[in-house]
This record gives structure tokens, sequence and C-alpha cells, in this order.
């Protein structure tokens, strides 16, 4: 069960220059949702470009009948959302913020993945389901 999901294309790589040797940060733009988001990628096990589009959802679990994740990950052959995607991160929500004004006002999502960060912005709305210091999946595959 995701909380969100679009289609988002990469308009950018390392937009204030590349910081690390096996590590991108995209930037993209969501297709249906006005979302801007920008993401650190391991790109030595998952490469991306400029112009690629790739669906991104955010879960609490991934259970694919939404079973809340327990913490531990357990080999067992079952299916799980991770089976429809190519690349997982699971983190932790660590800030919540809104900026602009009526009616024009963004809100924010900062989630870190053991140090690879993501921003989103976007619709209030968009993020009512999200709670500050909620693990979230992240599942990634390229379309």
């Amino acid at each position: 069960m995701s909380l969100f999901e679009d289609i988002f294309r990469v308009e950018d790589l390392n937009p204030d220059g590349k910081k690390f040797d096996r590590v991108d940060r995209i930037v993209a733009k969501s297709e249906r949702s006005e979302m801007y988001m920008q993401l650190d990628v391991n790109t030595e096990i998952y490469p991306i470009k400029v112009g690629e589009k790739f669906s991104i959802a955010l879960a609490t679990t991934l259970s694919t009948d939404g079973t809340p994740d327990t913490g531990y990950y357990t080999q067992g052959g079952r299916h799980s959302l991770a089976d429809n995607y190519e690349y997982v991160m699971h983190g932790k929500l660590y800030k919540v913020s809104e900026e602009g004004s009526h009616p024009n006002i963004r809100a924010e999502i900062y989630v870190s993945f053991g140090g690879l960060l993501m921003l989103m912005k976007g619709d209030p709305t968009t993020f009512n389901q999200f709670q500050l210091d909620q693990r979230l999946f992240l599942l990634m595959r390229k379309v």
C-alpha cells in the first residue's frame, strides 16, 4: 500500500556539483502531480541519466496486503512491493514544512535513507498521510 506514486523525469544531475564518487543527486519533476524532487541515488548500482523517466512509490511497508512492517527483514519467498521495482531504499522522514502563502502554499518533506537524502515539494494535500519520524520505503523503476 503506497502513500504516494507518480512518474518523474530527470531534469538535472548534481545541481551543486558532484559530492561523492558513487552518488548522484537527481532533480526531477513529476508528470501527474506537479511535484519537484531531489533524490540521492547510488549510481554505481542504479545509473540514471538526464531525460530518463522513472516511477516512484513511497510506502510504509513492502507487504502487498498492507501488513505493517516489523522492522526485520525475513527471507521467506513472500511476494512484496519490491518485486515490481528495480531500486529500493528504506529511511526516515525527518522534516515536514510548508512555504509560500495561500493559495500558493507548497509543502516539503525530507527523508534520509541512511544518508542518501530526498526532498519532495508539492501540494500540501499530497502529504496528508505523511508523519514526522515515519519509516518509509522508496521504490523506483525506470519506465
